[in-house]
């Protein structure tokens, strides 16, 4: 597990999976989703992390499915799903020293939902951050990296991203940022292929200064 060692003007964290862990609750949301229109489950979970909802559903191509409709109400059953969701160790401690005008969210996940997780979760919650209907295109296009590091008022490839999935670590590659990836709630796997950076949570991390407007990580 390595962190990189170049300095960065700024922090853009995906949420599911790597500031917080809510796996439990939507595979339980989904589960009951996917048995209902006759999926085979255990193929299916696997699909739906680290992407929007209604695309999720939209690649399935299921006769007699609105999509849009579909995600809706996913997404209200996610709402009122949020009682073992809790924050990756260490990533509140470890946001709250990061300089508040430059770290956001990027998530998959409808701002309505990202809120409701983020609080249960006991995390802050930035005052701009990108979610799933801030973009057209979701992950793994870059599109939504693009515009947080330009709300941050700063290059993507200045930035750092935090990332657990394959489509968020895509995202971030396509979009020119550098990558770490968060390894607490899937083990580590073909994610970390190649030599990328990697953490299994956030215990022991630290910023520090390094020149005017960036900062380095280090451990403890």
């Amino acid at each position: 597990m390595t962190l990189p060692t170049r300095s960065y003007a700024a922090f853009l964290f995906d949420m599911d999976g790597t500031i917080l862990t809510s796996i439990a609750s939507a595979e339980r949301v989904w589960t009951a989703w996917a048995l209902a229109q006759g999926l085979d489950v255990a193929t299916f979970l696997p699909t739906i992390h680290g992407v929007r909802s209604v695309e999720t559903i939209r690649r399935l191509g299921l006769p007699g499915v609105d999509p849009v409709v579909e995600a809706a109400a996913i997404t209200a059953a996610e709402m009122e799903d949020v009682a073992d969701i809790a924050a990756i160790r260490g990533a509140a401690k470890f946001l709250a020293t990061l300089p508040p005008e430059r770290w956001t969210i990027v998530t998959s996940a409808p701002r309505a939902l990202a809120e409701r997780r983020l609080a249960a979760a006991g995390l802050a919650i930035p005052s701009q951050f990108i979610a799933a209907e801030d973009v057209a295109n979701g992950k793994p296009a870059p599109d939504c990296f693009l515009m947080a590091a330009e709300r941050l008022g700063v290059a993507a490839s200045d930035c750092l991203v935090f990332e657990d999935a394959p489509a968020g670590i895509a995202a971030a590659d396509a979009a020119g940022a550098d990558v770490v990836v968060i390894t607490a709630t899937h083990a580590s796997d073909h994610r970390v292929d190649g030599g990328r950076h990697a953490i299994g949570d956030y215990d022991g991390v630290t910023i520090a200064a390094d020149g005017p407007d960036r900062w380095r990580l280090g451990r403890e």
